[in-house]
């Protein structure tokens, strides 16, 4: 059974330590009070098991933890009792699982439709009930009036004959038949009460709990609102008196170091016996530059390099001219926002599906935040050159409908990238390949981006699926992996800052070769590093050649293991030699702080190029004009072009309900395709945008602008 309670032990903090606590399992929800007469009023903590992991640690120790936000640490009074948890903990997680495949409510709701279902379980066995009855009484009744019937047609004749056994005979009979019937109505009419009765006490338990939620959510709205009033007033103030803040994502504000009760997770994946190891060596950015280039100068703000283009030799070869590339966009207007007015109506929804304005965006679109992930290829670079497919993977890979963008940026930055959004929603398409991508070099990486994202009122959880691949082409080896859970943290009261958190294995389909990451979950109890990402580089018989560490927001190293300590089968001991560091983050551009804290590629990708596709991004009115600071025309624009593309997409829709014959809408550069390893099917590019853009032929692109 998914309902289960009793008391166990939970981990509070490092001052209090284990408390007893109530714990409820029901519904797929492990709810927890401080006793069982707080089950009326107060519920301390809920964890969905639907998606969760349960870890055994020692004979009465268990942990429960969503991978995310949520880690409880428990512990049973004996292993037997333990063990009785673990059974019903593992049934009702398997149920959850299944009831929230397909639903994207809320957890809230999710707990109404299952009360729901197990309410109508049992009206529908009354309900049951009831049809047995009525056949019965239709049998017994129809019985009971030829009985009658009969008696009448005798009745007649013994008035003729004087025949009274068989009149008592034939009386009998009908007696039976009588109490029979008698005895049938009972039961029908007790079963009529008893569904009637259950429908009353559910419909006022339902009336109250909807009165309660309404009142519990009105009065929340109201406290929230209030904060947020209050925190767009101390920000306006601080503003006009010091000038907007820069946001230090590595702080937390202080409310949410006291409401947080999550406890630590202090199992390391590896220990590096080398602690003196570690090298401050930074790769050095090898990216291209033209060897008959003869000058070249720094521009004002010092952020980024700039060739002379005029001597640049082969004039003839586009790719290899480096045009000289912007450095900074109109700075961010101040524009004061009651972010609670416009998230209120979205928590627990799905936020790709939901309008949001341009304040809470960039003046980048979707495709173009693709290209982001390209602010460090040349680690694709190095990793081509690396000898053994271990060392090679050791290397971090991941760091409108119809609407497109390309980034050709072959000349400096050695790639040349498409991207396609390919459905009314997430998925995007992308496809990038080296400048020397051929059957015997260079690499190519492709994916398709779908995001499914949860708004909690606090937090965002933005999880994104489809797999990652990566191919280099003169070793043939093939990657594959899938990217981590974002969550952003205080999205209506505090300060903005963002956590990834998750389990990602990087594959090499080629050589069986695997290495898996853990982005550890921040924790205010945890003693880790916060932003600590390790892993550990297998071969396919699952003997250990590298370990790493480092951070996802500053740097990763890796160290060559020289011999393994498998005395602790699941924390083994690694003698490394010295690490190597392999990747270092850029530093910001000068002013990013008023320039949305973009990089120096992203700043550089809504740049406008020539020649380029008419859907491109470049081209969005909206985003245009919000670049330039005017933030309500833009607005404006935003909603037009998503009404336009809403038409478009209702025209379709009555020409098929009128049972026309309507094409489904098809990308233009990408194409379905199954995956040979996930099984899952998947937009792959078709090798026609960049012959197209050559040819400057763009008749296959709808207009969408």
């Amino acid at each position: 059974s998914d309902h289960f309670k009793g008391w166990l032990w939970k981990w509070t903090n490092y001052i209090k330590g284990y408390q007893r606590r109530w714990f409820v399992l029901s519904n797929g929800l492990l709810s927890y009070y401080r006793s069982q007469a707080e089950m009326a009023h107060t519920c301390r903590g809920t964890i969905n098991l639907a998606g969760s992991f349960i870890v055994t640690e020692d004979s009465c120790n268990f942990m429960i933890s969503n991978g995310g936000t949520q880690t409880f640490h428990l512990k049973a009074s004996s292993e037997v009792e333990r063990q009785r948890w673990i059974t019903a903990l593992e049934l009702a997680k398997a149920k959850a699982t299944r009831f929230t495949e397909s639903d994207d409510s809320s957890d809230e709701d999710s707990l109404v439709k299952n009360d729901l279902r197990n309410t109508l379980r049992a009206l529908v066995g009354k309900l049951d009930d009831l049809a047995t009855c009525n056949d019965l009484i239709s049998k017994h009744g129809g019985a009971l009036q030829r009985a009658l019937s009969d008696l009448e047609s005798i009745e007649n004749n013994l008035i003729s004959q004087n025949d009274s056994p068989a009149l008592s005979s034939r009386i009998k009979t009908v007696n039976e038949r009588a109490t029979l019937f008698r005895i049938t109505s009972t039961a029908m009419i007790n079963a009529c009460s008893d569904f009637l009765q259950l429908a009353q006490n559910q419909g006022k338990r339902w009336h109250k709990a909807i009165i309660h939620e309404r009142e519990q959510r009105l009065r929340l709205e109201e406290t929230v609102e209030t904060l947020a009033k209050q925190h767009n007033t101390l920000e306006r103030a601080l503003h006009a008196g010091t000038g907007p803040p820069r946001p230090d994502p590595s702080n937390k504000d202080d409310e949410s170091k006291q409401t947080n009760e999550i406890a630590s997770d202090d199992e390391d994946e590896f220990v590096d016996a080398s602690d003196k190891g570690f090298t401050t060596e930074f790769v050095k950015d090898h990216r291209k530059t033209p060897s008959t280039a003869s000058s070249s100068s720094i521009d004002a703000n010092n952020a980024s390099v700039v060739l002379n283009t005029a001597n640049v030799s082969d004039k003839s070869d586009p790719d290899k001219i480096i045009r000289e590339r912007r450095s900074r966009i109109p700075d961010k207007p101040n524009y004061s926002v009651n972010l609670w007015s416009i998230m209120k109506n979205c928590i627990g929804k799905d936020l790709s599906k939901i309008p949001m304005p341009v304040n809470f965006n960039e003046p980048l679109s979707m495709l173009q935040r693709l290209g982001e992930d390209l602010e460090y290829s040349d680690i694709l670079d190095r990793a081509e050159k690396c000898a053994t497919s271990q060392e090679q993977m050791a290397h971090p890979f991941n760091p409108l409908l119809g609407e497109t963008f390309e980034l050709d940026r072959r000349s400096d930055l050695g790639f040349k990238m498409i991207c396609e959004q390919v459905s009314h929603h997430p998925p995007a398409a992308m496809h990038v390949d080296s400048a020397n991508v051929s059957e015997n070099s260079g690499w190519s990486y492709w994916e398709e981006i779908t995001l499914v994202s949860k708004f909690r009122g606090k937090y965002l959880n933005v999880a994104p699926t489809g797999v990652v691949h990566l191919k280099f082409h003169k070793s043939g080896n093939y990657y594959t992996w899938r990217k981590v859970t974002t969550t952003v943290h205080n999205i209506i009261v505090g300060k903005l800052w963002v956590d990834q958190s998750g389990d990602a294995e990087v594959v090499n389909h080629t050589t069986g070769d695997r290495c898996k990451h853990k982005y550890f979950a921040y924790s205010y109890f945890s003693r880790e590093t916060p932003r600590k990402v390790s892993g550990v580089v297998q071969d396919a018989k699952g003997i250990a050649h590298y370990v790493m560490s480092g951070t996802w927001d500053s740097y990763m190293e890796c160290a060559k293991i020289v011999t393994t300590n498998n005395a602790n089968k699941s924390k083994p001991l690694y003698k490394t030699l010295p690490s190597k560091r392999l990747w270092q983050v850029h530093p910001l551009p000068v002013g990013a702080d008023k320039m949305y804290f973009l990089t120096k590629l992203a700043v550089t990708l809504n740049e406008m190029e020539t020649g380029i596709a008419p859907t491109d991004s470049r081209f969005r009115p909206d985003q245009r004009v919000m670049e330039e600071g005017n933030w309500d025309l833009a607005n404006d624009l935003k909603q037009r072009l998503e009404d336009a593309q809403r038409s478009r997409r209702k025209r379709r829709e009555a020409a098929i309900a009128m049972g026309q014959e309507v094409e489904p809408y098809k990308p233009v550069w990408f194409e379905p395709q199954k995956c040979q390893f996930s099984g899952e099917v998947t937009h792959v590019y078709k090798n026609s945008y960049w012959e197209s853009k050559k040819a400057q032929n763009w008749s296959a692109c709808p207009t969408i602008f």
